[in-house]
Parts: C-alpha cells; sequence; structure tokens
C-alpha cells in the first residue's frame, strides 16, 4: 500500500462538546478510546480528537500511515526531519511523531 495521509487529530479542549458538533453538525460517528480520546473509524481519512492537554499537538496533526514504522523513521531522520515524540502504541498499532524543516508536526503510523 502506497504511503498516504490516513488520519488527522484534532487539538480539542474537552472532547463530549466537540464530538457533539461534529455528530449534529457532518453526522460523524465517533468511537471512545478512553475519556479524552474519540476518532471516527471510516477507514478513509478519519477525524481524532485529543482531548488530553498533554498528549495533544499544538495544531491539527496529519498522520500519515505506512508500511513500516522503522523505515520511516530512518528516511525522516536521514531527509531532515526531527523526532518529536518517540514511537508509541495504540489500540491498532504504533506510530510517531516528527517535524518537518519547515516547522509542520505530522505523525507516521503503521496499522496492526
Amino acid at each position: 500500500m502506497p504511503n498516504r495521509i490516513c488520519f488527522v487529530e484534532l487539538p480539542v479542549g474537552a472532547k463530549e462538546p466537540t464530538q457533539s458538533f461534529y455528530a449534529k453538525a457532518f453526522d460523524f460517528s465517533m468511537t471512545d478510546f478512553g475519556p479524552t480520546y474519540s476518532c471516527t473509524m471510516s477507514g478513509d481519512v478519519d477525524l481524532g480528537l485529543q482531548a488530553d492537554s498533554a498528549e495533544a499537538s499544538r495544531a491539527p496533526l496529519p498522520v500519515i500511515q505506512v508500511d513500516s514504522l522503522e523505515t520511516t523513521e530512518a528516511l525522516v531522520r536521514q531527509s531532515g526531519g526531527v523526532i518529536t515524540k518517540e514511537a508509541f502504541s495504540f489500540p491498532g498499532g504504533r506510530r510517531f511523531h516528527f517535524r518537518d524543516p519547515s516547522g509542520n508536526e505530522l505523525a507516521a503510523m503503521q496499522v496492526s
């Protein structure tokens, strides 16, 4: 599968009102993953809501799905990217965060 943006994670102040907004305005159905995280599960380009201020990025976080997290991390480093959050596991996969040379934060994700 080619690498592609598969997910956008939004930092939110409170999950419930934001989740309610997207449900009412766009008919998005979301799955809760604990008290501070919820996301759509359409399998296309999904939307995540991160209400944990310790985990949230400062801006929307595009997530790129990749086949090999380790290979991608090496390529990001070799290409001038800076790792901002080391690889970690979550329900359904693993990911790491990085900044590109212009300072944009993104994440790379490998699904299980």
